[in-house]
């Protein structure tokens, strides 16, 4: 996979039942079974007949499937068919084929993991992989359309070129989007109905038309709270800056790119009157290079051009100015049923001056809640350590764990502050 998935310690025990079809595509199943198993989630699987054709049981066995069931009449035990429907709680159907697909919209039980769809009452996922022109087909609609009708979940395949060749809609979905809208269906939906603004990543200040002034955050922290909250039932508005790298497409999370501080400012005020809750990670440039030497001119802007060394071979200066600050202004119009959440980060080691920190910024930017790190324990890291306090005077330090894992609990304590 492109890059590291997000796994929850909320998601251990947990149990997925995965239905395998029928297509080129059903190797991918592989790489979706070892992703929940990572969340140490107990998998089992069932291959249809066709999947047996493309992939065999003992390749899912070998990876620590368990159980893979058999097809029926061929040696599975009496009520194998009903198994699933009393422990798994989902069921994933990746790839899902045409065939499947219609047999579960008719009804029809006549192999095991049909059987095992229809005995199921828990959620059930489909991903469909087929040909564009069976996909569009009126019937294949219609069957799909009759499964969503009765509480079925789909994630819809993506346009592109197919093992037959042609082109359009129809190849399985990417494998992160089936995962996290898998996790969703095992995912308790306490944020549903909450509308929550995340700005995540760096801004970058320009100073040519080439050049600017940034830093180093990879928005990895605030994309795995934009992630968690959806996970939760959230409906998420992600504000984020220019090359942050970990935010999936097609998650349903409204994404606003922006570049610089100026940007992020205008959108965060545009966006928070309908908000809930606001959780400020990005790292905004405090300031910005605002005017300098035009190459031929000592005055004026030089943004819209790129600056030639020739011209100051003696050096040259950039005047900056402050950029506004976002997280104070939005404290300022929060409205009481509004809850925001801020971080700082700090360069030193000391605990106590980290305290000091995420204390005088709790007060002066009027958060709930402001999370407090060392850019060393954190910066380009999948876990953090952090140091937390609340508008009711509660501080607490934070031991080491996963962003993902933080992010859930951050979200959690300000459900609850």
């Amino acid at each position: 996979m492109p890059y590291e998935l997000l796994q929850y310690k909320k998601h251990a025990q947990k149990h997925i039942h995965l239905g395998v079809c029928g297509s080129i595509a059903a190797y991918k199943s592989l790489e979706l079974m070892r992703a929940f198993l990572k969340c140490n989630i107990h998998v089992s699987v069932t291959l249809t007949p066709s999947a047996e054709k493309f992939i065999q049981a003992l390749s899912f066995e070998a990876l620590g499937a368990s159980k893979v069931y058999k097809q029926i009449f061929q040696g599975e035990q009496a009520f194998d068919h009903l198994e699933p429907g009393g422990l798994a709680d989902a069921m994933v159907i990746a790839p899902a084929s045409a065939t499947t697909i219609a047999r579960l919209a008719h009804g029809l039980g006549d192999e095991m993991l049909a059987c095992q769809a229809l005995a199921f009452d828990g959620p059930v996922l489909i991903a469909p992989a087929m040909n564009p022109k069976m996909w569009t087909n009126p019937a294949t609609n219609a069957n799909v359309e009759t499964l969503l009708e009765r509480g079925y979940f789909l994630t819809e395949p993506e346009t592109g070129l197919v093992a037959c060749k042609e082109e359009g809609q129809g190849r399985l979905a990417r494998l992160e989007k089936i995962y996290y809208d898998s996790l969703a269906l095992i995912t308790e939906q306490d944020l549903l109905g909450k509308k929550i603004l995340i700005t995540l990543g760096p801004t970058a200040e320009k100073w040519d038309a080439v050049r600017v002034w940034t830093n180093n955050s990879s928005g990895a922290m605030g994309t795995a709270i934009a992630i968690t909250a959806w996970l939760r039932g959230a409906e998420v508005y992600a504000v984020a800056g220019p090359n942050q790298q970990y935010l999936p497409e097609d998650m349903r999370i409204h994404v606003f790119p922006v570049t610089g501080a100026d940007e992020m400012y205008e959108t965060c005020h545009d966006l928070w009157h309908t908000m809930d809750y606001g959780i400020f990670t990005a790292a905004v440039a405090d300031f910005k290079p605002d005017a300098g030497i035009n190459q031929e001119e000592n005055t004026g802007f030089f943004q819209s051009k790129k600056f030639k060394k020739e011209y100051h071979s003696d050096g040259f200066d950039i005047h900056f100015s402050p950029n506004q600050d976002i997280l104070k202004s939005i404290g300022q119009i929060k409205k009481p049923h509004q809850k925001l959440m801020g971080f700082s980060a700090e360069a030193g080691s000391q605990l106590h001056e980290l305290a000091q920190s995420v204390r005088q910024k709790l007060s002066a930017k009027n958060c709930d809640i402001v999370v407090g790190n060392f850019i060393s324990e954190a910066m380009g890291k999948k876990s953090n350590k952090v140091y937390v306090a609340d508008k009711n005077n509660i501080e607490e330090e934070w031991g080491t764990m996963s962003k993902a894992d933080l992010a859930w609990d951050l979200l959690s304590y300000l459900e609850s502050v």
